[in-house]
């Protein structure tokens, strides 16, 4: 049964905001604008992956009039530099890709080698329709990064899109650990459906490195023509495999649920949530009152932004000031100041006049409505900014998201870095799960359960915001608890395996891992660093309890049932 979506509108419950910013500007001291790590171009979309495998996590950014950007963090330095230099001999200069008017990006692994791919959608001289450029999927092959839509064989099976699009995201449609890339093409009339790209398993040679290609929409049920805008993935309403939401532009939203067998139903009309007359930019998954159940939460383009709970024990809420109409690109959802709250960031272009970037705090209440309270955002207020994308990721690793905000189409401006405020005594844990293969398992939901305030819900991002991927670890900030259980689920295969450890200042009683090979924590209090944990490290005179990951097919166990309290 297809439970209904409660749109939301969020009244006032503030009077007024929080006098202490969020946010304060480190631009000039982590990446100040030049001519090679900042340039001053048209940027839109942020991935942030692995790009050159040193275990650490890159920013790629999609460079529009100019070459795209790979921010990698300089320890030493204590600034970002970007490593996709304008050398030929460099493993990373076909990322650059000066050719392509890039706007979309995402990073996942297609072929089941444990490495990322990087997809980037680029919309040469087109609004909809076709385009005159195709996208790029960028493996690491022969020592170098190279474009598989440019091998014989996918030329030949004519699957490079060379249609006008906007975001891109990574769907594992089958629950098998190798992911496809969904692409929101912008139609035009019959022309630029979406469209799903994966490894035909039975056309390719791994060993030979030959990575045969199909676009499946049509098979998988999503190939439908739209103005598509926003994409993002996870278990939305299914239990174990991942749904694809899309806000649309000059059409209705869809909501695809997952049949369990590698297709996709569209339920948008039966859950209330296809929002016909408005224009959809950024989108993101969250569980803002924390029923287990993951709510939506989307910009309208100069219309009312968007919160749909999924029924549960809570009664709706409706906010004035949240809904409040702007030209809106990117929204992020996350505990910026590890207070155990989700905030809210809206992203604004500066759109005929000033429009300032907004942030709000979604507070679950124990009996009652959640609170929703509008923060003074602080330099990342850009109210001239062209903002394009945006991502959040801890560069530094003091266990406090930063925030990267790109900028370009109606103005050249350079990157933005934002470093957090507020949160500096709250503790945090950050949990990394990783597929069968090795891979970081997007798509994968992860619960902690803490002692005081009960069960916090993370997916880990295919693809959100707009024309963006965030990080991918699931990022809890834990306030002032000092104990709370991490359960894993609702990936890819059912193993059920359950892990045990202790850590400094809190205690992780039980992990519940479905299909994961290594699930590094990175955990912490006030003033820590990262401290990476994998299976069968020793932590505090207490060891990792079973072993995780399995063979593709392995029969699993049900997850465990998740306790009303910890």
């Amino acid at each position: 049964m297809m439970s209904l979506w409660v749109c939301i509108f969020l009244p006032v419950l503030s009077a007024a905001q929080r006098s202490e910013p969020m946010f304060s500007a480190v631009t000039e001291t982590m990446l100040p604008p030049d001519y090679d790590n900042n340039p001053t171009q048209l940027n839109y979309g942020v991935a942030v992956t692995d790009v050159d495998n040193d275990g650490d996590l890159e920013m790629f950014v999609a460079g529009y009039n100019g070459p795209n950007l790979v921010l990698k963090y300089d320890k030493q330095r204590k600034r970002l530099v970007n490593i996709a230099v304008d050398n030929r001999s460099s493993p990373f200069y076909a990322l650059r890709d000066r050719q392509g008017n890039a706007i979309g990006v995402t990073a996942c692994d297609i072929d089941g080698d444990g490495r990322e791919e990087i997809y980037v959608l680029n919309t040469n001289n087109a609004f909809s329709g076709r385009a005159t450029y195709s996208d790029k999927l960028f493996k690491f092959r022969n020592g170098r990064f190279e474009d598989l839509l440019n091998d014989d064989i996918n030329e030949h099976r004519d699957v490079a899109n060379r249609l006008a699009g906007r975001s891109v995201a990574c769907v594992d449609r089958k629950g098998t650990g190798r992911y496809a890339i969904y692409i929101a093409n912008y139609a035009s009339g019959n022309v630029a459906p979406h469209a799903l790209i994966e490894m035909d398993e039975a056309a390719s040679d791994l060993s030979r490195g030959i990575i045969a290609l199909s676009n499946v929409a049509e098979q998988a049920g999503v190939n439908k023509f739209t103005g598509g805008r926003g994409v993002v993935v996870g278990p939305i309403v299914s239990q174990y495999l991942s749904d694809v939401f899309c806000d649309n532009e000059y059409g209705p939203n869809f909501l695809f649920v997952n049949n369990g067998d590698g297709t996709f139903t569209d339920v948008a009309q039966q859950a209330g949530v296809e929002d016909p007359m408005q224009h959809g930019r950024g989108v993101t998954l969250a569980d803002f009152n924390r029923d287990g159940k993951m709510d939506i939460v989307y910009g309208n383009w100069n219309g009312p932004h968007r919160l749909y709970l999924q029924p549960g024990s809570q009664s709706d809420i409706a906010s004035q000031k949240f809904s409040m109409p702007s030209p809106v690109r990117t929204v992020i959802a996350a505990d910026f100041d590890n207070d155990n709250e989700l905030e809210v960031f809206f992203n604004n272009i500066a759109y005929r006049g000033s429009s300032s970037n907004r942030l709000f705090r979604v507070t679950r209440r124990e009996h009652g409505d959640p609170q929703i309270e509008e923060l003074n955002v602080g330099d990342a207020a850009e109210p001239e900014g062209r903002g394009t994308g945006a991502a959040v990721t801890d560069f530094d690793g003091d266990g406090r998201l930063d925030l990267l905000v790109s900028h370009g189409e109606s103005a050249a401006q350079p990157l933005s870095i934002y470093r957090v405020n507020q949160g500096s005594t709250n503790s945090w844990l950050r949990v990394i799960p990783r597929t069968q293969y090795g891979a970081y398992a997007r798509g994968a939901k992860v619960v902690v359960y803490t002692k005081r305030s009960g069960p916090h819900t993370r997916i880990i991002d295919g693809g959100s915001g707009y024309l963006c991927e965030m990080e991918p670890v699931a990022h809890f900030g834990l306030g002032r608890s000092d104990t709370y259980r991490c359960t894993l689920m609702h990936t890819h295969l059912h193993v059920g395996n359950k892990h045990t450890q202790r850590a400094h200042r809190h205690t992780l009683t039980q992990i519940h891992v479905e299909s994961i090979a290594l699930i590094p924590l990175l955990i912490g209090g006030p003033g820590e660093r990262w401290r990476d944990r994998e299976k069968g490290e020793e932590v505090r005179g207490r060891r990792w309890k079973g072993e995780a990951g399995a063979a593709a097919g392995r029969p699993g166990k049900k997850p465990l049932s998740s306790p009303s309290s910890p």
